[in-house]
């Protein structure tokens, strides 16, 4: 049968924290037998932002990414609850169960997302329950993606047979796949949050007057193999993204007509924004 997925575009996410207050105007204060008790005013994020700054001055981007429960199809936490606490529906969407689940805090550490929040009032684990309240009311999208302005959360209700040719076709990704949890929750150009880059600028300087330099050719090595090549913009600048984090020793070798070639050794842990590079003749 078909179920429901989760697809967030990171690069048009622009943290607005619409999806983050319509989970709360759904859920404070507002009980829901069967789905979920209500959720704190405070202290709770079912629906979270997160943020990732990348790079230094002047070669910085940010990046916000949606996190909420993943509705996993080899979920932890239900191997975890005792006494049938949390299910997983027909249409992929876990529930933890308000009533049954009471006072099993360990719950919240079975997460290896960190997406159960503990209500210490009520003494029950919570979570995004992917507005299924509203989804068997006939509603065709959960409210975090009929409020997102720029369209980077969408809800799809297909066959895993089709979300998994999606997931190819678009280049989609899940959080952390080594865990093995099988998330339904699906992620566009996470790069931007997940991996590094290695950018700078590259000028000549003739006298006072500095000249950026266009169509420089920049080499990306590692271990003496070349792993990239780009050409610098009207601006001089280039950019290799997608870069593992800690991924270690790299080197940068620029090439430009009239001009001497230059490299540069760059050890990456975070992403690196080099300093203004010049070349000479």
């Amino acid at each position: 049968m078909d179920k429901w997925n989760l697809i967030i575009d990171v690069e048009n996410c622009t943290n607005c924290n619409m999806c983050v207050l319509a989970c709360q105007d759904e859920h404070v204060d507002n009980d829901f037998p069967n789905y979920a008790a209500p959720m704190p005013k405070h202290g709770a994020r079912w629906i979270e932002i997160m943020r990732k700054e990348r790079g230094q001055a002047p070669m910085i981007d940010v990046a916000y990414m949606p996190v909420m429960c993943n509705h996993c199809d080899n979920a932890p936490c239900i191997e975890a609850a005792e006494d049938g606490a949390i299910t997983k529906r027909e249409d992929g969407i876990v529930i933890i169960d308000p009533i049954k689940s009471k006072g099993q805090k360990h719950l919240v550490d079975s997460c290896p997302y960190d997406r159960i929040w503990w209500n210490e009032e009520l003494e029950i684990p919570q979570t995004w329950i992917f507005d299924a309240h509203l989804l068997d009311e006939g509603w065709k999208q959960p409210r975090a993606s009929t409020v997102c302005a720029t369209g980077s959360i969408i809800a799809k209700k297909i066959s895993d047979e089709e979300m998994a040719k999606l997931a190819r076709d678009e280049n989609l990704e899940v959080l952390e796949p080594e865990k093995g949890t099988k998330p339904r929750v699906y992620y566009k150009k996470l790069y931007r949050y997940d991996s590094c880059f290695i950018g700078g600028s590259i000028y000549a300087k003739k006298n006072t007057i500095i000249d950026c330099i266009q169509d420089a050719v920049v080499k990306l090595k590692q271990n003496t193999a070349v792993i990239a090549e780009i050409k610098t913009d009207i601006f001089g600048d280039f950019k290799f993204d997608k870069l593992p984090e800690g991924s270690g020793d790299y080197q940068i070798e620029i090439t430009a007509d009239g001009f001497n070639k230059k490299s540069i050794d760059v050890v990456l842990n975070e992403s690196v924004t080099l300093k203004d590079i010049q070349l000479s003749k």
